[in-house]
């Protein structure tokens, strides 16, 4: 199997999605608990989202991709990741709401893309076992 390949298992795509599952519990639980002690929901929300995004690059870089390149080049590139799915969030979502999709579904098909790209991404590109 070609090197760029190697990351795209089953076993990768099931630890990709429970690694996804436990980052977001990690967002909502973080959000809820500052939430409660008093902070603003914004700030307590990008408190968690970020906190949940570096235990997401660490499991993903760990248990998913089983990478062992170094940091210094895979988290820029989780980060970029990371931003583009954002973007291509809204792409979709905004797509999907002007083909006349309700709310929900339409979120949840763009969350579905979403997915799917930062899998396919973090696995050819961000860790990588090509050389760089």
């Amino acid at each position: 199997m070609p090197a760029l390949f190697t990351h795209f298992t089953l076993r990768s795509l099931f630890a990709f999605l429970l690694v996804g599952g436990a980052a977001t519990l990690v967002h909502y639980v973080l959000m809820a608990l500052l939430v409660l002690a008093g902070v603003p929901v914004v700030p307590a929300s990008a408190t968690g989202f970020a906190l949940s995004a570096v235990c997401n690059y660490l499991l993903n870089e760990r248990l998913t991709f089983r990478s062992g390149a170094p940091r210094r080049i895979t988290a820029p590139r989780f980060a970029v990741v990371a931003l583009s799915g954002l973007l291509l969030n809204h792409v979709l979502l905004t797509l999907f709401i002007a083909a006349g999709l309700p709310a929900i579904p339409a979120q949840l098909l763009a969350t579905t893309g979403v997915i799917v790209w930062n899998y396919c991404i973090h696995g050819a590109w961000t860790f990588s076992p090509r050389r760089r």
